[in-house]
C-alpha cells in the first residue's frame, strides 16, 4: 500500500494538527484562510477516515505554505504544460519538503492530483500587466515600459 500524504495550506490545517497531537479526531480551524478554496475546510467531516488511513499507510499529514502557493502553480504549469490549481500547489510545497528532509527519494513514484486547474482562480495568480500611454504610439508605449 502506498503512503499517504495529507496536504493542508498552514492557513487551514485541522487535520495536520489532529495528526500531530495524535488525535483521531480534528478540532474546528479557527480563521481559516487560503487562497486554496478546495483546501480551506476548517471541519472535516471524514477527518477520523482520514488520519486513520494516512497512520495505517504509514503515512503523514503536514502543511504546505500558502506563500508559496502562486509560485508553484507557475512551476508546476511551466515545468509539465498543464495549469494546476492552488490545492495541488500545496502538494507541490510538501513534496519539496519532503525530499529535503530525506522522506521521499528521488526513485521513488509519486502520485500529485491536479484536483483543479489554475483559470478557475483569477485571484490566485495577479498579474502584473504594463499600463500603456494612451497618448503614445503602442509600439512606444510597449517598449517603454510602465
Amino acid at each position: 500500500m502506498p503512503r499517504l500524504v495529507s496536504c493542508q495550506s498552514d492557513g487551514c490545517a485541522p487535520i495536520v494538527r489532529a495528526y500531530a497531537s495524535g488525535e483521531r479526531f480534528a478540532t474546528r480551524f479557527e480563521g481559516a484562510h487560503t487562497v486554496a478554496s478546495g483546501l480551506r475546510v476548517p471541519a472535516a467531516v471524514g477527518d477520523f477516515m482520514m488520519l486513520d488511513a494516512i497512520r495505517e499507510s504509514g503515512g503523514l499529514a503536514m502543511t504546505g505554505r500558502e506563500e508559496r502557493i502562486g509560485e508553484w502553480m507557475r512551476r508546476a504549469s511551466a515545468a509539465e504544460g498543464v495549469s494546476v490549481c492552488p490545492e495541488t500547489a500545496v502538494c507541490y510545497d510538501c513534496l519539496e519538503q519532503l525530499r529535503q528532509r530525506g522522506l521521499v527519494r528521488t526513485e521513488e513514484a509519486v502520485v500529485v492530483y491536479n484536483t483543479g486547474a489554475a483559470q478557475k482562480y483569477l485571484e490566485a495568480l495577479p498579474v502584473d500587466l504594463p499600463r500603456l500611454d494612451r497618448n503614445q504610439p503602442v509600439e512606444q508605449a510597449l517598449a517603454g515600459g510602465r
